[in-house]
């Protein structure tokens, strides 16, 4: 099954973010756990939860990406930071067992200036202090562009993220096409030799979701610029071969193109068509 979806408003609760993305053709999505610029999260409320689960599963709505906010960091220099990181994710961690079996996607943090090796190692300890034997949702380390002291620009940083978390059964990887790209992986013209570079450094079984995304930028460009899927430098035919390979047609995919609701409908539209489902 093709699972297609696009970052949708948590506005209005659960049962809308479904409603909303079921009309325009979608069987996943993500959302943002709480503003995405940081704050508290909502309280939760649970006749929309369940209300939600019971739309879902007569949509078939599944493997939702929700995603933490940006200003989450827990590689951050200030304890105000790393307090909120702490905070934000056991909050969160603890509302996802209400949606069980769904992903919780991060960006693994900037360092800051403090270097690398000090930005991985307090990613993981925030991990060792937050995850739990019992949970019922994987958190997902997403790839990055690289800019500036941004953690996870190259597989073996989160390689390394993965090796020193206690409980790194509860770990999986959201690959972002824009991001991969802008770090200088070939995703266009050598994907299985990217992929085959991924299952040696990471391991293939650790892929669950992906972002797919075109760039607004030249390969290699660290800079994180998304773009609309027919507008960025990746071809479509590119964007084909991501969607219809064996190794990643079965995962969730989400679009995190700058787009309106009406434009995520002609985007999952148009890549139905290419996927031929």
């Amino acid at each position: 099954m093709f699972r297609i979806g696009c970052h949708i408003s948590a506005a209005g609760g659960y049962l809308a973010m479904g409603e909303r993305v079921a009309a325009i053709g979608a069987n996943t999505f993500a959302f943002f756990t709480r503003n995405p610029r940081g704050g508290g999260a909502k309280a939760l409320d649970e006749a929309d939860v369940a209300a939600f689960l019971e739309f879902a599963a007569a949509h078939d709505l599944d493997r939702l990406v929700a995603h933490a906010p940006y200003t989450l960091n827990p590689c951050g220099e200030k304890p105000q930071v790393q307090n909120f990181a702490r905070t934000a994710f056991q909050e969160d961690l603890r509302r996802m067992e209400h949606t069980p079996g769904q992903y919780y996607n991060f960006h693994p943090g900037s360092h800051v200036g403090q270097g690398v090796a000090v930005g991985l190692q307090k990613i993981i300890d925030v991990l060792n202090e937050t995850l739990f034997p019992d949970m019922r949702t994987t958190v997902l380390l997403e790839t990055m562009a690289g800019k500036g002291s941004e953690v996870g620009g190259r597989f073996e940083e989160l390689r390394a993220i993965l090796d020193g978390a206690a409980l790194a059964d509860k770990l999986g990887v959201c690959f972002d096409t824009c991001h991969v790209w802008d770090a200088g992986y070939d995703i266009e013209n050598d994907l299985d030799g990217v992929l085959t570079e991924f299952d040696r450094v990471v391991g293939l079984e650790r892929l669950k979701a992906v972002h797919l995304n075109n760039s607004k930028n030249d390969r290699g460009s660290r800079k994180d610029r998304h773009a609309c899927i027919t507008e960025g430098v990746l071809p479509l035919e590119a964007i084909g071969r991501i969607i219809r390979h064996p190794t990643l047609r079965d995962l969730p995919f989400i679009l995190e193109t700058p787009n309106d609701e009406a434009g995520y409908a002609r985007e999952i539209a148009l890549l139905r068509e290419l996927r031929g489902a």
